[in-house]
């Protein structure tokens, strides 16, 4: 039986190649954005020159075979990226045949590591108590997910209220459509929290499809944000201890959470005595000796903990030991003392970053200090930028949008083919090492940035390539919301017939027919109505899209809401808008605070479920 996949391909290939064996390498591009797998230009190109220097080409052709397999590659890497392996570990592994010859790995240890978590952080939730305990190995895991129950709660634990658990569809048997729903309303909700979630769908999250690296890619992304969300300066002011010599606060915010995990280690190991230094999370740990130094640094001085481990010259009898020492402290989880002495990185990262979380142990800062909080609105931005598979992940926008690199990815997907990536753009890879050249070049990045957006029709008054270069907050911002905003558009313009472009106007009078067609009294004069403050024109034009979807119980009802019931109005119609399909990023308090710039997002991204 073919596959959803194969289906779209067979259907492209018969409106544009009929009768034809191959694809011209020139038309790759049209043909991937026919099949709905969107890439900007310039990965176009280095896919297209991967499977040259592969072999796969035939001259400047593409056979129909070899274009399905590219197509399934494409759709399944964007998470198994979040999840690749290395050989040492082929004997602990599970291997699967995914489509056309493609191999996957599903790292055993990784698997019963993240069910340990789940059982360990769930255990108290009765939504989903007839579903736990996993087993040790994790291998139920994959089943016990098809209702989405678990993948929801999950999302709540890595990033707290984003799903109104009052729309979760629970119970222990619940339908195959209701546990689409939650599937849906998983994978949007990811999205909004800044979750690499390409080429996943209800569907191809089920345990019938066998997709099994897929599941784990998107588990390791939310146990990772859980992890992290406590490494931060207003969580622990204590970090201002980790600069380095003439660097100030900005810097911090510049850091992953892994490069702070990194100096917080060292700066830990330096203060026990201690000559090492760790750079990694896989070969520097492995012999338990910088663990050893760590835990006896950051325990309770009354915890008991000792460094007999380090006597010790069996390194799998040293990690056992060690752990041994943090579980004084409550902090063994996620490695076995196997994954210590083979490296494995991401458990070992997130034993790490556990550690932390438990016990930090980094004195207040002396002095006060102005702490850099991240806003509502620039943590919404930088999650629809990493959402969309950005590379590098952005940490902080001001600082990580500085060579251009990062818009120029964005206006690739809002208009594919804009950036002349080959003459126009310097990456990191081919900028001087001379650092006033370097400087030159990445301001002729932010010039270009400016020009491209001038293009796209962007109101760039006062705004010039140095403002994007050094981070100028107000312009950066007025940037990012037209980026953000040509995005939602663009994906609108894509379902018009003739891919004319929408306009704002559009989607008011969308709205409003689709209430009054639907019976509704109600409609709203444009994204600045005061009406949508209580989400009531949201709530009904969803009932409207999906009749019976809506439960007016829970729907506090009125023209004169208090602000309570407005935000309560506004977080049961975020998650509802997620349920039905809507990649919805706004946050409630978007809605019943009227931010018309969200407002209008919100709307865009139900019309462009409507219209799908």
């Amino acid at each position: 039986m073919p596959t959803e996949l194969q289906e779209l391909v067979d259907t492209a290939w018969e409106e544009s190649l009929s009768g034809q064996n191959s694809l011209p390498l020139a038309d790759v591009k049209d043909m991937l954005d026919q099949v709905g797998i969107k890439l900007p230009n310039h990965k176009v190109r280095d896919v297209v020159q991967d499977l040259k220097n592969k072999g796969e080409t035939d001259g400047e052709f593409l056979s129909k075979s070899g274009f399905e397999k590219l197509c399934q590659s494409l759709t399944e890497g964007d998470v198994a990226k979040t999840f690749k392996t290395s050989k040492q570990h082929d004997k602990n592994a599970e291997k699967i045949q995914g489509a056309l010859g493609a191999q996957h790995t599903v790292l055993n240890e990784e698997q019963a590591a993240f069910a340990d978590w789940i059982n360990n952080n769930l255990d108290k939730d009765a939504d989903v108590a007839h579903k736990l305990k996993l087993n040790e190995t994790g291998s139920d895991m994959y089943e016990k997910m098809d209702d989405g129950m678990l993948l929801c709660k999950m999302i709540n634990l890595a990033a707290p209220e984003t799903i109104d658990e009052r729309v979760i569809n629970t119970g222990k048997n619940i339908s195959i459509f209701k546990q689409h729903e939650n599937l849906t309303l998983a994978i949007n909700s990811a999205k909004a929290i800044g979750c690499v979630v390409i080429g996943i769908d209800s569907h191809t999250l089920n345990s019938s499809q066998g997709k099994k690296w897929l599941i784990l890619g998107l588990v390791w992304q939310l146990i990772k944000m859980y992890l992290f969300k406590q490494i931060s300066i207003s969580n622990v002011p204590g970090l201002i201890n980790l600069l380095m010599d003439g660097e100030d606060i900005s810097d911090l915010m510049k850091l992953s959470p892994e490069q702070l995990l990194l100096r917080w280690v060292n700066y830990q190991l330096d203060k026990a005595g201690s000559t090492r230094k760790i750079k990694n999370f896989n070969e520097d740990i492995k012999d338990s000796d910088i663990y050893s130094d760590l835990i006896a640094q950051i325990a309770p001085k009354d915890a008991g903990v000792n460094k007999f481990a380090m006597k010790k010259d069996d390194l799998t009898e040293r990690a056992e030991m060690m752990l041994e020492q943090a579980e004084k402290i409550d902090s063994r989880a996620f490695v076995t003392a196997r994954d210590v002495v083979r490296g494995q990185d991401k458990l070992n990262l997130a034993f790490v970053a556990n550690l932390f979380n438990n016990h930090p142990a980094l004195d207040p800062p002396e002095e006060e200090f102005d702490i850099i909080e991240e806003t509502r609105e620039e943590k919404m931005y930088r999650n629809w930028m990493n959402s969309l598979g950005v590379k590098p992940r952005v940490n902080y926008i001001y600082s990580d949008l500085y060579d251009g690199l990062i818009i120029f990815q964005l206006m690739d997907f809002i208009k594919p083919g804009i950036v002349d990536w080959k003459k126009r753009v310097k990456t990191p890879e081919q900028q001087s090492k001379l650092e006033a050249k370097r400087f030159q070049e990445i301001l002729g990045n932010c010039n270009y940035a400016v020009e491209l957006g001038k293009k796209l029709n962007f109101v760039l008054v006062g705004i010039g390539g140095s403002d994007i270069m050094e981070g100028n907050k107000t312009l950066t911002l007025a940037l990012i919301w037209q980026l953000m905003r040509a995005y939602t558009l663009s994906l609108l313009s894509q379902l018009n017939s003739d891919g004319t472009p929408i306009v704002e106007s559009e989607i008011i009078s969308w709205a409003n027919k689709r209430l009054e067609d639907g019976g509704k009294n109600i409609s709203i004069k444009g994204f600045q109505d005061k009406k949508n403050k209580n989400a009531l024109p949201i709530i009904n034009l969803i009932e409207v899209m999906k009749p019976g979807v809506i439960d007016y119980s829970i729907v506090k009802q009125g023209d004169n809401l208090s602000g309570p019931d407005c935000l309560s109005n506004a977080k049961y119609c975020v998650t509802m808008a997620r349920k039905i399909g809507a990649p919805v990023y706004a946050l409630p308090e978007d809605i019943s605070e009227v931010k018309h710039k969200m407002v209008m997002t919100v709307f865009a991204s139900l019309m462009l479920a409507d219209l799908n």
